[in-house]
């Protein structure tokens, strides 16, 4: 809390030592639920794709690259140019994109007289030439798809709601289209982009050209698995000078891996040998990564296929009228994420929230286990507070019973609280008021200290509620509104069964994660505690005593 340095530094003066102990008096004393670690400092998490992504893109940066955007969308013809004899085993792979026809719609009688029952009166001549020049202007591609209807609706003065049924009712033909598919393509190389860059780019950049792009690319797999996807980024550069060499490839390679903590590099010829490469410069790129050695992963010797490069052939760059050799390195984002990230799976790694396996770290399964009612104010903490000292310091004294625990002004009325037990040969506090909710072995635990549960309270991660904190918190919080409202309040626990019978919340979240797994929620336990609030005489008028 706020404090006033002037009266601190005179107080000083007088007493050092005492004015030194009252500093814990302005530090705040939090409701449960604002105590670690409920209370924490949270963050958004990048996703292991995208942040390998931005790595990648600061080392290519960090090596003198400047980075580029290739065409995306590539027409087969340019796949036949760069690949050659290769082309239809390239294509095959592609996805090639389809577009709705534009259709040639007429206006019959009969449709002017269907128009007239859902607009609910006459069309005039202008409008119905109006009708047919935007009908005539949409087939011509000068209207476009998404401003057909409000074009018709300015035409014809109708609301977008009437044209919409009448493109569905009237025009059978826009419901009826059925794609057509076009020579365009998405690419599956980044190559098939940077044949075309290079061509606008060869005649008036000076040499050399270090160029990068790390970029998503489509391939038309049979199916996605552990190992494959039908969409991925490829991270992708090309070097353009008058003198080349593979030895210009492992140069970039060991430059750019080693920034990922790859070392000890090895360079295999590719067997595949694509024809855009000239023949013995396809190279595949080991390196030896030693976080690696150990793992659960097909790297556990620390080796990896980690990139490929080669030497673009003449004859697919004579194509393209470029006459300079081209190094092109490639590597894929998922196949390096998954390695920095220990993963097994690209479906896994790319897409969690499609996976029906999900987890939570201890730490996150304590954050969400919450106290559902706090007090509002200061005094009402204190209560709180008062609450559970007290039975922690008579919890097990035999019954009959009554404490005091507090007494004081709240909301401009004087009241006084109890912890009482009025049954007799039992104690204030049933035996399981001290015990604790512990995150052991992803299950939540409500168990007391005690040498059985050691484990638990060493391994797991203590959530700091006590089951005597959540009630406490609870009276609290009902003592509040009864002396809002003038009057005494009674607040009772018996047998715990439920977390929330002991005032505690866990996310519903939380629970179907601990349900999945078939582990346990188990809060329960003898509590047995009754807190009571009394309003002082004279008090139910707002007076003082």
């Amino acid at each position: 809390m706020k404090f006033d340095p002037a009266e601190i530094r005179e107080a000083a003066e007088k007493d050092f030592d005492s004015a030194w102990k009252r500093g814990i008096d302005y530090l705040e004393r939090p409701s449960l639920e604002r105590t670690y670690p409920r209370r924490s400092y949270s963050h958004g998490r990048p996703h292991p794709v995208f942040e390998t992504i931005q790595r990648l893109r600061e080392a290519y940066l960090r090596m003198g690259f400047t980075e580029m955007m290739n065409p995306v969308i590539v027409d087969a013809q340019e796949v036949h140019r760069q690949f050659g004899s290769e082309a239809l085993a390239v294509l095959d792979r592609c996805f090639y994109l389809a577009g709705l026809p534009r259709p040639d719609v007429g206006i019959s009688e009969s449709r002017l007289s269907m128009i007239r029952s859902i607009m609910g009166r006459d069309i005039t001549a202008e409008e119905i030439e109006a009708l047919r020049e935007v009908l005539h202007s949409y087939k011509k591609g000068a209207v476009e798809g998404d401003d057909l209807v409000p074009e018709i609706s300015r035409a014809i003065n109708a609301p977008d709601s009437q044209v919409s049924m009448m493109l569905e009712s009237v025009f059978p033909e826009f419901r009826e289209l059925k794609p057509e598919p076009t020579s365009r393509t998405l690419r599956s190389h980044m190559t098939s982009g940077w044949f075309i860059s290079l061509s606008n780019l060869w005649y008036r950049t000076p040499l050399p050209v270090r160029l990068f792009s790390v970029d998503r690319c489509f391939r038309r797999e049979q199916s996605e698995d552990a190992a494959r996807l039908m969409s991925y980024h490829s991270a992708s550069c090309v070097v353009m000078d008058e003198e080349m060499s593979v030895d210009e490839g492992k140069a970039i390679s060991e430059g750019l891996l080693s920034q990922f903590g790859f070392e000890n590099f090895r360079f295999r010829p590719d067997e595949k040998r694509s024809k855009y490469y000239i023949p013995g410069t396809q190279i595949e790129v080991y390196a030896y990564h030693p976080g690696l050695v150990g793992s659960e992963t097909k790297y556990g010797s620390g080796w990896v296929e980690i990139a490929t490069f080669g030497v673009y052939s003449p004859t697919a760059l004579a194509q393209y009228d470029i006459p300079y050799p081209v190094l092109n390195l490639g590597l894929g984002v998922e196949r390096l994420a998954m390695i920095l990230y220990g993963s097994k799976d690209l479906r896994a790694l790319s897409y969690p929230q499609l996976q029906p396996d999900w987890s939570l770290k201890p730490i996150e399964i304590a954050r969400m286990i919450h106290v559902d009612k706090s007090p509002m104010t200061s005094a009402g903490r204190d209560i709180a507070r008062s609450i559970v000292e007290t039975c922690v310091k008579h919890g097990n004294t035999p019954s009959p019973c009554e404490f005091d625990a507090w007494e004081g002004e709240l909301f401009g009325r004087r009241i006084k609280v109890s912890v009482v037990e009025p049954e007799e040969n039992t104690k204030l506090c049933g035996p399981a008021y001290l015990n604790e909710i512990v995150v052991y072995r992803n299950e939540i635990l409500g168990i007391p200290r005690t040498p059985k549960w050691e484990a638990a309270f060493e391994e797991g991660v203590q959530t700091g509620i006590r089951f005597i904190d959540a009630f406490a918190e609870l009276a609290a919080h009902e003592i509040e509104i009864a002396t809002i409202e003038g009057r005494d309040s009674e607040t009772r626990v018996r047998i715990v069964r439920t977390a929330g019978e002991i005032n505690v919340r866990i996310d519903p979240a939380l629970e179907r994660y601990i349900t999945s797994y078939k582990k346990r929620i188990d809060i329960r336990g003898p509590v047995f505690t009754t807190v009571r609030s009394k309003l002082l005489q004279g008090d139910q008028y707002g007076e003082k005593a």
